[in-house]
């Protein structure tokens, strides 16, 4: 039960959305900025690697926690919040002068965008009905193709532009007078909701989560260049007893009516396990493939910020095109089959990709990716569609909110691995090819579809679960 059911009305619709992008955008242009953060604070692979793996670290850690703050004190007051720290966050990113300085606030930045993001989506679902519900959950839906693409364009001339000196920084400052845009207006559009029962924090799992993916992102990260040192092994061996530990608080609150993090009952759900299973292999492959395409065409091709961000324009104007026609072609066909049609899509795209590379001998540009980027895009629309929908399937109407979040801390977690993984596979790549750019992230997109035939693979013999047709949304 809610306190308010005012409608935001277009302005503050367009506040809310312009939120959302703050976080999204600032994925992308981070990736084009890697380069010149390199050259500027000295940083190794593995130090970029972090400055992308801590943001979605942070951002999956606090997810659920700041989806229960904002129901129990308001949604447009944590809104604000979170808002108010990401404009920080971002000016502390520019400002650093040391990569330590960086990596504590880009950790800020996605805790500060866990704040923002559930704050989005429920307040829309409970201002808004019928029509002006369903265009607005569409928009919501599609805002990631257009922050890509304005995160890449947008970042890209602002690095290359080098306005007042400060290069990369400008990619970072220009977050701040947007959260004071939003901040100044958000009062007087955006309606205040809650619910009126408060829920409990899961506080045993939040830190529990926390300590689980430090102890898998750091060892993953560090290792490969250390030497995969005692600390490193007693650190991937600490994840058994904290999962142990994480999983015996979830049933000790589940007892007592509790709302555990991670609940146990909804982890056993074969939808559930599935969806994890989804971001397992597409979003950890779909992050590290940003990263490292970000690292091959500035510090291997030679490409200029603004020239490698134009690189990827195609690639989201494809993912905003499916996934604004998704919805459709989930009405008339079954999960299984449009989430194999978008893995087919992706391999496609890949195996383009690795040939152009070949064809090419790696002088790539922003004409001769398009036909991959394209095919790469539009069937990671559909993948990212087929996710919630097959991941909500089996779960009850009373539940849907721990279920999004389950799903929603997957994917960021997932999100946030990727360039750690995947990136110090890449490095060794790197390493084992001398330095060869063109055949390091050959063999890295060879990884890259072994990944998705697996998946494939899992989604055939899934037929059960996935080939019912989903009614239309």
């Amino acid at each position: 039960m809610n306190t308010s059911v005012v409608s935001p009305g277009r302005a503050g619709l367009l506040l809310l959305l312009t939120g959302q992008m703050l976080p999204m955008i600032d994925t992308s242009i981070t990736n084009v900025a890697l380069d010149s953060i390199t050259l500027s604070l000295h940083t190794n692979t593995t130090q970029l690697s972090l400055i992308v793996a801590l943001y979605g670290v942070a951002f999956a850690v606090c997810l659920a926690m700041g989806s229960k703050l904002g129901d129990n004190f308001g949604r447009r007051k944590m809104f604000l919040w979170g808002v108010a720290l990401f404009g920080i966050a971002s000016l502390l990113c520019g400002v650093a002068n040391s990569i330590t300085a960086l990596l504590a606030a880009r950790t800020l930045q996605g805790m500060s965008a866990a704040l923002i993001m559930p704050q989005i989506l429920a307040t829309l679902h409970v201002t808004l009905k019928g029509p002006a519900h369903a265009r607005a959950i569409s928009l919501y839906g599609g805002i990631g193709g257009v922050a890509f693409i304005i995160g890449q364009m947008g970042g890209g001339w602002l690095v290359s532009a080098n306005i007042a000196g400060l290069g990369w920084r400008n990619a970072f400052f220009i977050n701040v007078p947007i959260s004071l845009l939003v901040l100044a207006l958000s009062h007087r559009y955006v309606p205040e909701t809650r619910n009126e029962t408060p829920t409990r924090i899961d506080w045993q799992g939040t830190f529990a989560l926390a300590l689980i993916l430090c102890c898998l992102l750091f060892p993953l990260s560090l290792s490969p260049d250390l030497g995969w040192p005692w600390q490193s092994q007693a650190a991937l061996l600490a994840i058994i007893p904290l999962t142990l530990w994480m999983r015996a608080g979830a049933l000790r609150q589940e007892r007592q009516g509790l709302h555990p993090l991670m609940p146990p009952r909804l982890l056993k759900l074969p939808s559930i396990r599935f969806g994890l299973l989804i971001a397992l292999l597409f979003f950890c492959a779909w992050s590290g493939f940003m990263f490292c395409m970000a690292l091959t065409l500035q510090a291997g091709v030679g490409m200029a910020p603004w020239q490698s961000g134009n690189s990827f324009v195609v690639l989201g104007l494809a993912y905003f095109a499916s996934a604004c026609y998704a919805p459709k072609l989930i009405a008339r066909h079954s999960l299984r089959t449009i989430l194999l049609s978008g893995i087919a899509v992706q391999i496609s795209g890949l195996v383009a990709l690795f040939a152009t590379i070949g064809l090419t001998h790696g002088h790539l540009n922003a004409i001769n990716l398009a036909p991959s980027t394209a095919l790469i895009g539009y069937g990671q629309a559909l993948i990212v569609n087929s996710f919630y929908r097959i991941g909500m399937r089996d779960i009850a109407t009373q539940d849907a909110g721990a279920g999004s979040a389950i799903l929603s801390t997957l994917q960021q977690a997932t999100l946030g691995l990727g360039p750690a993984v995947l990136g110090g596979l890449f490095l060794h790549l790197l390493n084992l090819t001398r330095g060869n750019y063109n055949e390091a992230l050959g063999g890295f997109l060879v990884a890259e579809i072994v990944m998705m035939l697996l998946l494939a693979v899992a989604a055939i013999g899934a037929r059960q679960q996935l080939a019912p047709r989903c009614p239309a949304n």
